[in-house]
């Protein structure tokens, strides 16, 4: 089966058999475009043409019969169309074409200068016409350029389409003649990213908003990227991605270029966009100033992104595996460090007052922190991380993060007693809600130490008569100073059980001695001497927060006031 190119060679050989004009007159040179070669006649040629007069009357053969003329814009389709004008016949010129046919005459040297109504006047003609008067035709014509570079440069073909496509597009963004308004953002997306560049430059000088370039680039990148980046729901909108970045050095390219041109108005560029595009240099590994000017942009807007938005930047397309962590890090970090700079220049206390923003951020923090608690692959240290780069001033109560924390231990049950404490310790229990502190007290999972701080906390404040919330610097600075107190009231109670269990058993074992042992009881309940002993054990009783019950809180139901399910699956999945 013959090829698509040979079969439109041999098709353009056959049609010109039928217009040379005369059979009668032999030809006497064969012009080799390629693979095609064409039976023409020298004279012909030579009317029209200058660059073909230099070529055989400059040549060392006396007859020369043959002529490669292979680079010429266009290839075999468009020289049968030259030679068509040499030999007067018509042919049909149009925006798909043109540019072509004038690259071609410039080639050939089928200029005015050497021949009056010679080829480039007929292509000029059109192409000021006809091809630049429509916003699509400069389109087109510009596109079919990106094959004659960089001839079409030099005849300037190239500034000449951007310049109309320019104007043009910012009268269709200002007052639209057609519907959708947007039309031309999609009639755009057909032109390689240097000519976007190009356009988009020529649109800003000519006093285009930033929202109008933003939509450009946005229509631009999602057709052109449109395996990688996500709708603003955050799915995929291919079936099936391949996790080897290698097979994607194009669209690394086809990125970098995007985010080189994205406007720097902080305010024109969906923040579900920008996820979508970081999410994308994560996986094609895109350049470290891509990542980190994507970064910046997102932080400085990270109050109104939301927990998808997050979550879309951190797993791999299937939703199945946690990404590395950096960028999020970076996010959260750039926004804190811009909180502080924007305090100082207002002369305010970074530690002291906290925006509504700050707040803001925080609560998404630990809403993400409790979403991807679940993933194995997040350790200790990288869920720690992310919760400390958020400064604890920030968050009114601690009741999203211990949400989070107690999702992360029910995820990892095999930590040990000091690996729970350290994720623990991102939280102040002297911050969470009566209801969060009443779940901390029956939490199992959480360690002993957070327990007595929930605890004891209650009995300051029912002894204090304070209301739900109190000053929590005080109560912590007396709390350090009394838990160890606590804790050696319990390991004396604990003691003092076993005493009492022990004289028990030596009732049953010794009956013949119950009497003696009876009237011991009986002298030891009346009565006594205050010891050292009991003096202690009785100020130490005094301090303990089990007075009134035990702590044992096995019977009590885990889930009693806090919702610690895990969370549903997140829309990571290929759809």
């Amino acid at each position: 089966m013959a090829s698509p190119v040979r079969s439109r060679l041999s098709l353009a050989m056959e049609r010109t058999g039928k217009w040379v004009f005369s059979k009668d007159i032999p030809t006497d040179v064969v012009v080799v475009v390629c693979e095609a070669s064409f039976s023409l006649h020298k004279f012909m040629l030579l009317a029209k043409s200058n660059y073909i007069r230099k070529l055989i009357f400059e040549s060392k053969e006396p007859e020369l019969a043959r002529i490669d003329l292979s680079g010429i814009p266009g290839g075999p389709e468009i020289f049968v169309k030259a030679a068509k004008f040499c030999y007067g016949v018509n042919f049909e010129i149009t925006v798909q074409n043109v540019a072509a046919l004038r690259c071609a005459a410039e080639y050939l040297q089928m200029t005015d200068t050497y021949c009056d109504n010679n080829l480039a006047g007929r292509t000029e003609d059109f192409f000021a016409q006809v091809a630049l008067s429509s916003l699509s035709g400069a389109i087109i014509v510009l596109k079919s350029c990106e094959d004659l570079l960089p001839l079409a440069e030099d005849v300037k073909i190239v500034q000449r389409c951007v310049d109309a496509i320019s104007l043009k597009a910012c009268n269709e963004a200002n007052f639209p003649s057609r519907t959708p308004p947007n039309w031309w953002t999609e009639e755009l997306s057909i032109l390689d990213i240097e000519f976007i560049g190009r356009i988009l430059s020529g649109m800003r000088k000519r006093a285009a908003k930033a929202l109008t370039l933003a939509s450009a680039l946005i229509t631009y990148t999602e057709r052109n990227l449109r395996d990688l980046v996500r709708d603003h729901s955050g799915r995929c909108t291919k079936s099936s991605i391949s996790d080897d970045s290698g097979m994607y050095a194009r669209e690394r390219e086809l990125l970098q270029s995007i985010v080189s041109l994205l406007p720097s108005e902080k305010a024109t560029l969906p923040i579900n966009f920008l996820c979508c595009l970081l999410r994308t240099a994560i996986f094609v590994k895109a350049s470290n100033s891509c990542k980190n000017e994507l970064e910046k942009r997102i932080s400085v807007i990270l109050e109104h992104v939301t927990v998808d938005d997050l979550l879309v930047m951190s797993f791999t397309y299937n939703g199945e595996k946690l990404y590395d962590l950096d960028s999020i890090r970076s996010i959260i970090s750039g926004f804190m460090e811009k909180e502080k700079n924007m305090a100082v220049f207002s002369g305010g206390d970074f530690e002291e007052t906290c925006s509504a923003a700050m707040h803001r951020v925080a609560k998404t923090v630990d809403s993400y922190l409790g979403e991807i608690a679940t993933y194995p692959e997040l350790t200790i240290s990288k869920f720690n991380g992310i919760a400390t780069l958020v400064r604890k001033g920030a968050r009114k109560v601690d009741d999203d993060l211990y949400r989070a924390i107690d999702i992360y231990l029910k995820a990892h049950p095999n930590l040990d007693e000091m690996e729970r404490e350290k994720v623990c310790s991102v939280m102040d229990p002297l911050k969470l809600s009566y209801e969060a502190r009443l779940h901390a007290s029956q939490n199992k999972r959480l360690p002993v130490q957070i327990v007595l701080h929930t605890l004891y906390y209650d009995q300051l404040k029912l002894r204090s008569g304070a209301d739900d919330q109190p000053d929590a610097a005080a109560t912590r600075s007396q709390l350090q100073s009394d838990v160890s107190l606590v804790s050696e009231n319990e390991a004396l109670r604990s003691e003092l059980t076993k005493m009492k269990l022990y004289i028990s058993d030596m009732q049953k074992d010794k009956g013949s001695s119950a009497k003696s042992i009876s009237a011991a009881a009986a002298t030891t309940s009346g009565p006594r001497k205050h010891t050292f002993f009991s003096s202690m054990s009785k100020t130490l009783g005094k301090l303990n927060p089990f007075k009134h019950g035990s702590k044992d809180t096995s019977h009590i139901d885990d889930n009693i006031a806090v919702d610690i399910t895990k969370p549903r699956r997140r829309r990571f999945s290929v759809s």
